[in-house]
C-alpha cells in the first residue's frame, strides 16, 4: 500500500480544497505543490512567469514533487505537475494519484483570475486549448479518475477516503 494520496487536475478542480478535506478524514498530513513552489521561491506562481515563463514555472514545479518525502500525507498538485516525467514518476512510486475531472463550463465558472492565477500555459494557447491537452495527461497518470459533476468537496473526499480505507483493509 502507498502511503500518500495525490491529488492532479486543473486549477479550479478542487485540488487543494478536497485534498484538506481528505487529509481531516484519514488523519493525514496536507501538502500543496503550489505552496512549496511560493515558499521556495519566495514569490507567487504568476510572478514567476511574469519574471521568466512558463516553462520555468514547471521545471520549479518537478525539482519541488521529486524533493516530496513524506508519508500518510495528502499532496495536492499543481495543474501542471503531468508534464513532468520525472515528477509523475516519483509521485506515482509514493502515492497513489486520482484524478479530480471536472467539466470545463464549470472550470471556467470557478476561475476568476485567469491573469493572475500563475497557471503555466504559453501565452498562445488558449484557456480551452490547455484544458484539452491537459485531459489527455491527467487521465494517463491517474490511478483513480472521480468525475466530480454534481458533487461537493465533501463527497468527492469521501468516495476516495472510502476507496482508500477499503483497499488499505484488503491489503492487510
Amino acid at each position: 500500500m502507498k502511503p500518500n494520496l495525490t491529488l492532479i487536475g486543473m486549477p479550479g478542480a478542487g485540488k487543494s480544497t478536497v485534498g484538506i478535506i481528505l487529509a481531516k478524514m484519514l488523519s493525514f498530513n496536507f501538502v500543496d505543490t503550489d505552496i512549496l513552489i511560493q515558499l521556495s521561491q519566495q514569490k507567487s506562481l504568476q510572478r514567476i512567469i511574469d519574471e521568466s515563463d512558463h516553462l520555468n514555472l514547471r521545471r520549479i514545479e518537478e525539482q519541488e514533487i521529486l524533493n516530496i518525502n513524506v508519508a500518510r500525507h495528502v499532496i495536492a498538485t499543481g495543474g501542471s505537475a503531468v508534464y513532468s516525467e520525472p515528477a509523475m514518476a516519483h509521485l506515482r512510486e509514493i502515492s497513489e494519484i486520482t484524478f479530480l475531472k471536472v467539466d470545463y463550463h464549470e472550470i471556467l465558472k470557478r476561475i476568476r483570475n485567469f491573469k493572475t492565477r500563475g497557471i503555466a500555459s504559453s501565452k498562445e494557447q488558449s484557456f480551452l486549448d490547455l484544458y484539452n491537452e491537459r485531459q489527455v495527461l491527467y487521465e494517463k497518470y491517474a490511478g483513480m479518475t472521480i468525475d466530480c459533476a454534481g458533487l461537493d468537496q465533501e463527497e468527492i473526499a469521501g468516495i476516495i477516503a472510502r476507496d482508500y480505507i477499503q483497499r488499505h483493509c484488503q491489503a492487510s
